[in-house]
């Protein structure tokens, strides 16, 4: 049985992804987040026969769970996608313990145990998709913690990539800069809530771009001229200099 794993499915570009692997041929989509009505939701929309499996990625028994299932049930994972994730924007004695707890329970441990869990049912030909953002390029104040996050992300991804070449299964991080979905909605704090504003695609652009070449063994894969002049200028521009620039920028928005 061949299956595709979606965390954070429930919206943003989790339910994209599996809006589009709907057309792939695969046997199930196994759609992992906390809000069930949601993913009841998405199921009636797709053809692909779908497992909902409805766990809180922040509460550590979901890895338990998810094991017997999979002992069970003995699939073939065609196609990871760790897309479920956390963002809190702000000065660093604005964002509380209990939120940076989050982020790096999340977007670091959870995404870490997932890929562990799901790679032994993992063989040549499989993806794994892990969501990392532009973010992760460079350090960025107000988003420090988020930011580190997804630094490690990207560098997880390129290791573990390397690890697995002999196995044929690639990793691909995922570096997007703003998209149009509900991560606005979760992201800030009491006295900042960042705008959707400036350059800003839609989930289905990424979503498209990103199997296309992660299908194409990319490990490390951006959409839109934008954030690739990011990119660039994070490879070849000290990053003090950036830093700086990043920190008026931000300081801004702030206000």
């Amino acid at each position: 049985m061949n299956i595709s794993v979606i965390t954070g499915a429930s919206s943003g570009l989790g339910r994209e992804f599996a809006v589009q692997l709907d057309g792939y041929g695969l046997d199930e989509l196994w759609l992992i987040a906390r809000r069930e009505d949601r993913l009841n939701e998405l199921k009636e929309k797709l053809n692909t026969k779908v497992r909902i499996i409805t766990i809180d990625l922040f509460n550590d028994s979901w890895r338990a769970e998810l094991k017997i299932i999979l002992e069970q049930e003995k699939p073939v994972v065609r196609y990871l996608i760790n897309s479920a994730g956390i963002g809190i924007y702000g000065r660093y004695d604005e964002i509380s313990e209990a939120d940076n707890d989050k982020m790096i329970d999340l977007n670091i441990k959870a995404l870490v145990a997932m890929t562990v869990i799901i790679l032994p049912y993992m063989n040549k030909g499989s993806h794994i998709l892990e969501i990392a953002s532009c973010a992760g390029f460079v350090p960025v104040p107000f988003e420090n913690v988020y930011a580190a996050t997804k630094a490690f992300v990207i560098s997880y991804s390129r290791a573990l990539k390397y690890e697995l070449n002999s196995k044929g299964i690639s990793v691909t991080a995922i570096c997007p800069g703003k998209i149009d979905t509900e991560f606005f909605e979760h992201t800030g704090n009491a006295k900042h809530k960042p705008e959707k504003k400036g350059y800003i695609v839609s989930a289905k652009a990424v979503v498209r771009h990103t199997l296309k070449t992660a299908c194409r063994g990319k490990q490390t894969t951006v959409y839109g001229m934008p954030i690739k002049l990011y990119q660039y200028i994070g490879k070849f521009l000290s990053h003090d200099l950036i830093i700086k620039f990043m920190t008026k920028f931000n300081r801004e928005i702030m206000k």
